[in-house]
C-alpha cells in the first residue's frame, strides 16, 4: 500500500465544549494518511492519475473553516467520511490536533483509522 501524507494543515474553526470555545476559533492541526496507489501517476507523471493533496487541503480548509462541532472526535469523523467519500480512498488515518487544550500538555487530539467495507 502506498500512502499520500499532508501532515501539520492548520485550519481556524469554532472547536469546544466550553462557552468561551463557541465565541473564539482556534486553531486544529490536521495530519492525514491516504491510502493511493501512485504506480500510475510515478509512470505517467500527471496529476491526474494521483490524489491531488492540494484539492485535499483545499475542501478540509472550507469544511473544518465553517465547522462548529463540540469534539475532535466528531470532527475526526467527519474528515474521514469526506476523503472517503469525495477523494474516493481505500483507507485513511486523520490525526485532530487541538494544542493547549490541556494546561500542562502540549498536544491533545484523536487519531482515527477509517476504510471502505
Amino acid at each position: 500500500m502506498d500512502i499520500i501524507y499532508l501532515h501539520d494543515l492548520k485550519i481556524e474553526c469554532i472547536i469546544g465544549i466550553w462557552e468561551w470555545e463557541r465565541r473564539i476559533k482556534q486553531t486544529i492541526i490536521l495530519d492525514l494518511d491516504m491510502a493511493a496507489d501512485i504506480r500510475r501517476a510515478a509512470a505517467t507523471d500527471k496529476i491526474e492519475d494521483t490524489l491531488n493533496y492540494k484539492a485535499v487541503s483545499k475542501r478540509l480548509g472550507e469544511f473544518v473553516g465553517n465547522s462548529q462541532f463540540q469534539l475532535v472526535e466528531t470532527l475526526a469523523e467527519k474528515v474521514a467520511e469526506i476523503l472517503l467519500a469525495e477523494f474516493k480512498l481505500a483507507w485513511v488515518r486523520v490525526r485532530v490536533n487541538k494544542k493547549g487544550a490541556v494546561r500542562g500538555a502540549t498536544d491533545v487530539g484523536v487519531i482515527i483509522e477509517r476504510g471502505k467495507a
